[in-house]
């Protein structure tokens, strides 16, 4: 049985003041938590401060974004060098606000993730439909085309550790969530898809991770379908008793 991976991601929220309160909070309610991976995704000017608060604890940091080569003159973008040597082990690849607000396309989400894997980044690969595209029956068809461009070229005997999140677009900061049995139909096709492109043992180590309006009162029975293997979390995670209570989930798999 895979270890639940649980992510918050900040986003572009909280002062370093704020950020840093909120890890202090997180690590008190979380103490003695064995069983869930967790991570946190605050922004870039957070992560060398935080990775000193976060050590010693079972948080580890992720970053929002990062860029396909080592160093040059890329204004405003950021390498996994730089990434590595300030704490970070995962970075969170292709979010749904990144190809729509910076447009991202799923050529440059690949060579993020291969560049990523390549600098021993564990990458967490976002996919995920619109709600135009659901309501016309085109979900599943959307979601293994994304997937399936995303991890174009991925040879398995180079990888450490992969992720994918299954983020429905419209439910992402709308309150809408997918219920558990939708998330579930996804997320049975994500992981059927890893079986016909990869081999047994690399389809089985893979976590797919669910995102979208993730809360404390629906965590449980996301948590409880078969092939859902954590949450990225946005909003809740900004508040310590909301996101702790995510990672302590109760779940009779």
């Amino acid at each position: 049985m895979l270890t639940p991976l649980v992510a918050g991601n900040w986003k572009m929220n909280t002062t370093l003041r704020e950020g840093a309160g909120l890890v202090m909070s997180l690590r008190e309610l979380i103490k003695g938590v064995d069983s869930v991976e967790i991570l946190i995704a605050p922004p870039f000017t957070h992560l060398h401060h935080l990775s000193h608060l976060a050590a010693d604890s079972p948080i580890k940091l992720a970053a929002q974004n990062v860029y396909w080569e080592k160093k040059g003159a890329f204004t405003g973008e950021i390498s996994p060098e730089m990434l590595k040597d300030v704490g970070c082990r995962y970075v969170i690849i292709g979010h749904s606000e990144r190809r729509q607000y910076f447009h991202e396309t799923d050529e440059t989400v690949n060579r993020k993730l291969l560049f990523s894997i390549k600098e021993g980044l564990k990458p967490i690969v976002c996919v995920g439909e619109t709600l135009e595209e659901r309501e016309a029956g085109k979900a599943l068809t959307k979601v293994r085309s994304q997937l399936k461009k995303a991890l174009s070229g991925i040879v398995v005997g180079t990888l450490k550790e992969v992720a994918v999140a299954y983020e429905p677009v419209w439910a992402i900061g709308t309150g809408r969530n997918a219920s558990p049995e939708d998330a579930e139909e996804v997320h049975s096709a994500i992981k059927e898809l890893l079986f016909d492109m990869f081999d047994t043992e690399f389809a089985n180590s893979v976590r797919v991770i669910y995102g979208g309006s993730v809360k404390p009162d629906n965590m449980d029975a996301l948590m409880a379908q078969p092939n859902i293997d954590g949450a990225l979390v946005g909003g809740a995670s900004l508040k310590a008793a909301d996101f702790a209570r995510i990672i302590k989930f109760q779940s009779q798999k």
